[in-house]
């Protein structure tokens, strides 16, 4: 998915600056942006003072909408470079194209996993018909300095491992949780994970101490050690936990996001993530006027433009709390 934002601001991101150490509960509230003519998704990372939670880097909730007699989703083919796009969806279907010549339908509970690597180029859309309702979460991951050249490639699991709990099933979507490994690719010590809690469940999920965690509200209501969450709201949980206190009130669906603390300052602008300043001028530069990218063959339609890109550089900061 892309970040359409036409004033989007570069972000430093990673390091240890932004991590906490120890355990916490940190509520993070979204910011609204419009996704073409009939989405709006709610952003929860990049975030005010939480840039990263592990390599998650990117964090857009959207739906449930009623697209009945809307067109839905329509991203037109846009770049990534540095990073991996996570599509997961509760309700609908999004048809997935990219330069790669991947043409993709996905659907509930299954993976769609794009390693841009180096450049890649692709478009997301409700098919047409599409299903009456869409909900669902973009996740972006960072790439790390030794993978973030690698040759791009797109993959498509719909058999992906479970947890189980009274009350509880965990769906391992990237890295592992408590012995299941998810079959997608994964370049940095990781977890993605939907939670399905029904009505009255109490669970304690295990946890790796040296992971940092958060946890994304995606339908219902339930408490997470402790902290009410409402749908599209994400609770920053910090590192040192060794198992994590569910509880739902209806039946209720969670996400969670952890990972070994990023240890690599990053720039993160638009679509792409960079290490310098330079790194995204030059990506932007190659969008706009080179074929880097690819192209996205079979969307009816433009691609999308590059905003203008800001030009002073940012300068990291923070420190470990």
């Amino acid at each position: 998915m892309s970040n359409l934002d036409r004033q989007a601001a570069l972000s430093v991101c990673g390091g240890r600056g932004f991590v906490v150490a120890d355990p916490v509960r940190e509520l993070l509230n979204p910011r609204h942006v419009q996704l073409g003519e009939s989405t709006e998704v709610r952003r929860l990372l990049p975030n005010l003072g939480r840039r990263m939670v592990g390599a998650w880097a990117f964090v857009d909730h959207y739906g449930p909408d009623d697209i009945a007699d809307e067109p839905g989703m329509q991203v037109p083919p846009h770049p990534h470079m540095g990073l991996q796009t996570v599509s997961w969806l509760h309700d609908g279907e999004v048809l997935h194209r990219d330069s790669l010549g991947s043409l993709q339908t996905i659907r509930p509970r299954e993976l769609g996993l794009m390693t841009s690597g180096r450049a890649i180029s692709h478009s997301e859309e409700s098919p047409k018909p599409h299903a009456r309702f869409l909900h669902g979460a973009q996740l972006w991951v960072a790439l790390p300095d030794a993978h973030r050249q690698v040759e791009p490639h797109f993959q498509h699991h719909t058999d992906l491992p479970t947890v189980t709990a009274p009350g509880l099933t965990a769906t391992v979507i990237l890295g592992e949780l408590d012995g299941a490994t998810s079959p997608g690719t994964a370049y940095t010590p990781i977890v993605g994970a939907d939670i399905a809690l029904t009505r009255g469940a109490q669970a304690r999920l295990p946890l790796d101490p040296d992971f940092e965690y958060a946890v994304l509200s995606m339908s219902g209501e339930a408490e997470v050690d402790g902290v009410a969450l409402l749908p599209g709201s994400m609770l920053y949980l910090g590192c040192g936990r060794t198992e994590l206190p569910l509880r739902a009130d209806s039946d209720a669906g969670l996400m969670l996001l952890g990972g070994e603390p990023f240890e690599e300052e990053l720039v993160m602008w638009w679509n792409f993530i960079g290490r310098t300043h330079e790194d995204i001028a030059k990506a932007r530069e190659d969008w706009m006027n080179s074929p880097r990218f690819g192209e996205v063959k079979g969307y009816d339609g433009d691609r999308l433009p590059a905003p203008e890109l800001p030009p002073v550089a940012l300068k990291p900061r923070g420190r470990v709390r």
